[in-house]
């Protein structure tokens, strides 16, 4: 590996941490806001299906302009966008404090509308950075610097709770997303297919996408399971703030703290996952993960207190890590370069499907079931569901790659 290779991966580590820190402040403050701000849960879940339905339109989109672009200017280009929506949502609370809930629902869901071109470029640039045996690892780092941010974005924010108002979070966090822009614009542009034939190209290109995801098996199976998993997860992250400080009435340092742990955890999970690849299939990887999944949000879902919550929460983000690098690797390795990101537009829309779905229910029972009930029936299903699909997936995942380095192996024969 070249001097300008490890400096490259450098600079797209930064970018994918700074990127997430930013979204993880945003994160702690919106809900948290809001939450006080309506004192209802129902609240909550509006705000959490309002929020993700704009990205859902733009995913296959998106994929189409990774495609186009190579990945990294469109992540400048779309993270600059998040600084700027930031500093006009900042601009407006402080300007009409009582239009507080109603900016924050119109700045959520202009963040989430970038951030689906974000995720296509970190899709997009991972290939072009790693070769063979390197993508597990490149996408373990990715999956460690999500994590991480975990602790890094809730830090700051506690910290900034100590001298500043929780509403000027939100311009600490467009700062960061300025210098995650910055941190992209030296890599390379990477592979770009053509851009001419104008709006009849881009219906063909999204029919390409969707046909070759409909005729790819294992993408199908698994993208069924990602669902399942975003949707119960989604419904514990739309909750939480009001598990944390509603349902367990502990203080919002508590709410800080628990995402600092995770973030500390990930942290961890940057030596421990390239340690583990070497030694454990990443198939067990994958097992393993949706396994301490369920089980912890089984126990979340009879959780009597935030000494049970807190540690029950932190190791299911754990499994989704673990079982995210099994995802990530896999789906990378039966999909063309040049057309990953026309792939994994639609893909991803069908995975965050989930997460206005999780904010409708969280909406519709929270103040009813209650959200912590709701995640226990939810659990319940999920860990049924996974028992049953991931064999199914592990098995067709192993034939398509099997398929896929034979045709390799013909066509450099021939």
């Amino acid at each position: 590996m070249t001097t300008r290779s490890v400096v490259h991966q450098r600079l797209f580590a930064c970018g994918v941490l700074l990127g997430v820190v930013a979204e993880q402040m945003v994160l702690f403050a919106i809900p948290l806001l809001i939450f006080q701000d309506t004192k209802e849960v129902s609240a909550l879940g509006l705000a959490y299906a309002i929020e993700w339905l704009p990205a859902l339109l733009a995913y296959p989109f998106a994929g189409l302009l990774a495609d186009r672009d190579g990945g990294a200017r469109l992540f400048s280009v779309v993270t600059a966008g998040r600084a700027v929506v930031l500093g006009g949502a900042l601009i407006g609370c402080l300007a009409a404090p009582s239009l507080l809930t109603p900016i924050l629902m119109t700045a959520a869901p202009l963040l989430s509308l970038f951030m689906a071109p974000a995720r296509m470029s970190v899709e997009k640039v991972v290939p072009q950075l790693a070769k063979g045996t390197e993508v597990a690892k490149m996408q373990g780092l990715v999956q460690s610097m999500e994590v991480s941010a975990m602790a890094i974005g809730p830090a700051l924010a506690l910290l900034g709770l100590a001298v500043i108002d929780k509403t000027w979070l939100l311009g600490a966090a467009a700062v960061i997303f300025a210098a995650a822009a910055a941190c992209w614009l030296p890599l390379p542009r990477g592979l770009r297919t053509s851009s001419k034939g104008g709006a009849a190209q881009i219906v063909v290109e999204l029919r390409l996408g969707w046909t070759l995801l409909v005729r790819s098996r294992p993408l199908v199976l698994l993208a069924s399971l990602n669902f399942s998993i975003n949707l119960v997860f989604a419904v514990v992250l739309a909750a939480n703030a009001a598990l944390v400080t509603g349902v367990f009435h502990a203080p919002e340092s508590s709410f800080a703290l628990l995402n600092i742990c995770i973030g500390v955890l990930g942290i961890v999970n940057l030596l421990v996952i390239p340690f583990l690849l070497r030694h454990v299939n990443v198939r067990i990887l994958g097992i393993f993960g949706l396994a301490l999944l369920c089980s912890c949000l089984l126990l979340i879902g009879f959780a009597s207190s935030m000494l049970l919550y807190a540690p029950a929460f932190v190791a299911a983000m754990l499994g989704v890590t673990y079982f995210n690098v099994f995802n990530r690797t896999q789906r990378i390795k039966v999909l063309p370069e040049e057309h990953l990101g026309k792939v994994m537009g639609p893909f991803y829309l069908l995975n965050m499907m989930s997460m206005p779905i999780a904010g409708l229910l969280l909406a519709g029972s929270g103040n009813n079931l209650g959200p912590q009930r709701l995640v226990l029936v939810l659990a319940v299903a999920l860990t049924a569901f996974g028992a049953l699909m991931l064999p199914l997936i592990i098995q067709a995942f192993g034939r398509a790659i099997a398929a896929r380095e034979a045709t390799l192996v013909g066509a450099t024969a021939e």
